[in-house]
């Protein structure tokens, strides 16, 4: 059976439309299996499209995951940064856990802070990187400034702890593997069980490590 071939979108507000579908697209395939394994293909049937026509909104299906992963990085600062507000003292291991926990409940973007760097960027025009590093270096500098705020940490700090829970956050993921046969593997071989990673104690140590070290200098 052909795939149906949908109007062109003429207007901008059509256009606008046809890319959120597109994005609302590739997110719901994202979660439900990993980035690395959705094609330009999936997304172009999930909304109905030829895989050519899909190109009139995105150069490749790299740029759509990057444009998901801006917006992830605007949806956790913001959710981010008022949950820090919300902390009545700047106890290093408080944040740690709740930088921790704000990452690991959206495991979709983890999963985009993992290819990245490693795909997303390097398969896109350089305008694409432009664009979406403008939006990361923003919010990066709105969560630098709570989390100077709230530890009394240098801004330099400030953004080497970001690097390193949202870095840590993708790699951790990847390796926990969640829903996949290895994960499964892990889970039933006993002799393979230092191979089992739980996310958000994990990155919380690291990150309680890091604060009370950064803590420690300043002082």
């Amino acid at each position: 059976m052909s795939t149906p071939s949908p109007q062109r979108a003429r207007s901008a507000a059509a256009k606008q439309q046809r890319e959120r579908a597109i994005l609302d697209a590739a997110r719901s395939l994202g979660t439900e299996r990993s980035v690395r394994e959705v094609t330009l293909t999936d997304i172009a049937a999930a909304v109905g499209m030829h895989k050519s026509a899909m190109l009139r909104y995105f150069e490749t299906r790299e740029q759509i995951f990057l444009a998901l992963t801006a917006e992830g990085w605007e949806d956790w600062s913001a959710a981010l940064r008022a949950r820090l507000s919300e902390l009545t003292d700047g106890d290093p291991g408080t944040v740690a856990s709740v930088l921790a926990q704000s990452l690991v409940v959206r495991p979709f973007f983890c999963d985009l802070l993992a290819q990245a760097p490693l795909n997303l960027e390097r398969n896109v025009s350089l305008e694409s990187v432009y664009e979406f590093k403008t939006v990361v270096l923003g919010e990066v500098a709105a969560v630098a400034t709570e989390l100077c705020r709230k530890l009394a940490i240098s801004e330099r700090s400030a953004i080497d702890v970001i690097a390193t829970a949202t870095s840590m956050a993708g790699a951790l993921l990847q390796m926990a593997a969640p829903g996949t046969r290895l994960r499964t593997l892990y889970e039933t071989h006993p002799e393979l069980a230092h191979a089992l990673v739980d996310v958000e104690p994990q990155l919380t140590r690291i990150l309680a490590a890091l604060l009370n070290g950064m803590q420690s200098t300043a002082t």
